[in-house]
């Protein structure tokens, strides 16, 4: 106990509290508009996605390091991809890459049913995990290659990418609906990795005759990766 009365563990849970507030405010400021996904953001524990020492780094704006050399994403850049994936409460939605499965979570406050698909084994377990004990029950998880979708599943009305692709990656593109929406990372150029020219997030909207695409933001992803990891 402190001089307080208040366990450590309680102070702890206070401050990361204040920290998120403060967080969902300067996403606001930032210019995220759209209250559901500020409202997700904030009923999402993103400390529960991250481990060790990085906890306390949970609230900050930036990206944090995870297993398999991987990363969380910046909760601004989870922020504006979802809000300009535009998900509606009854859509089915692709997620390629889960990671962590922090943006997996913040989609299941979203919509009817996430789909997502890990490459590393390791993360996809400990995801899963952290699904069950946070109580979301409308996340289906599977390894495989992320990069050639869920075809069992498709069509979905969303699809979000959360590793760069060298282009628009079309597979993944032919298992939206017409009127579906696609976000993913790209890199400049065809660059794998955007080492020359960096990578920039695009948003593809397909058409019955074809697709529109809108460049948004430079970002920096993990590049997407063909097949399933091997892992020691």
């Amino acid at each position: 106990m402190t001089a307080g009365g208040k366990s450590e563990g309680s102070e702890a849970a206070e401050e990361l509290e204040a920290d998120k507030i403060r967080l969902v405010m300067a996403l606001r400021r930032q210019g995220i508009r759209d209250g559901r996904v500020l409202s997700a953001i904030e009923r999402v524990p993103r400390e529960a996605f991250v481990t060790g020492s990085f906890v306390e780094q949970a609230y900050d704006d930036h990206a944090l390091p995870i297993e398999c050399g991987q990363t969380i994403s910046q909760p601004y850049v989870v922020a504006y991809m979802t809000e300009k994936l535009e998900v509606g409460e009854r859509m089915k939605v692709l997620e390629v890459g889960t990671g962590s499965g922090y943006q997996a979570a913040v989609l299941a406050q979203l919509c009817r049913r996430v789909y997502t698909i890990e490459r590393y084994r390791t993360l996809l377990n400990d995801a899963v995990k952290r699904f069950e004990i946070l109580g979301f029950h409308n996340i289906t998880a599977q390894v495989g290659d992320g990069g050639k979708g869920w075809p069992e599943q498709a069509p979905f009305d969303r699809i979000i990418v959360t590793a760069a692709a060298p282009e628009i990656p079309l597979e993944l593109a032919n298992q939206l609906k017409v009127g579906g929406i696609m976000v993913v990372p790209v890199d400049v150029d065809g660059e794998q990795g955007g080492q020359m020219g960096g990578q920039k997030l695009v948003r593809l909207t397909r058409h019955e005759d074809g697709a529109n695409v809108e460049e948004l933001l430079p970002v920096r992803f993990v590049p997407l990766v063909e097949g399933v990891a091997r892992e020691s």
